[in-house]
């Protein structure tokens, strides 16, 4: 573990979005917009499809409890309606991070998960002893594309037949944004 790494809660207010510590009751939110072919094709399979309700529960109690990650609900006028996270990587990776996200599909195109990438990103970089952030996207998956160079993250690579969803192997992209 980095030991220049010492998480707590964080609450990130951006005015009309709140990225916040998941909490009780946070649950309907997520299965709402989380139980939803368009998010789960966009994301490793470890995220359930169908998202029920135990598969909720289960997150809402684990979450804030990862010493290596911050995991935040995307809060849009108090409904819960996505999710940003970074997790800190150890070992000779101890200067580097992960970054993912998701958006509920009724919350696309409106710039919140720009505007909440772009939020924590800043945030890890400025409070830890980070150098690198990092996000691995599908190649077909434009709009997370998008995203991340938004908000200053560069195309550093293309792993070449590296990600295999529903049966399908594609090529994964990873992005990177640095501190000089």
């Amino acid at each position: 573990m980095n030991k220049n790494i010492k998480l707590t809660l964080v609450e990130l207010n951006l005015g009309d979005i709140l990225l916040r510590p998941w909490q009780e009751g946070d649950e309907e939110g997520l299965v709402n917009h989380g139980n939803n072919y368009q998010i789960w094709k966009n994301v490793r399979d470890r995220f359930p499809h169908p998202y029920t309700m135990e598969d909720a529960r289960i997150w809402v109690q684990i979450a804030n409890q990862d010493p290596m990650a911050i995991n935040l609900a995307i809060v849009v006028e108090e409904e819960v309606v996505g999710a940003v996270g970074v997790i800190f990587k150890d070992d000779v990776y101890r200067r580097s991070a992960e970054i993912g996200y998701w958006l509920g599909e009724a919350y696309w195109r409106q710039g919140i998960t720009t505007r909440a990438v772009q939020a924590l990103s800043d945030y890890v970089l400025e409070h830890f002893d980070i150098c690198r952030l990092y996000a691995g996207v599908f190649d077909y998956n434009k709009a997370s594309s998008r995203v991340l160079e938004k908000t200053g993250y560069h195309l550093e690579a293309r792993l070449r037949q590296s990600v295999t969803k529903e049966g399908r192997t594609v090529d994964e992209l990873i992005y990177a944004r640095l501190v000089e």
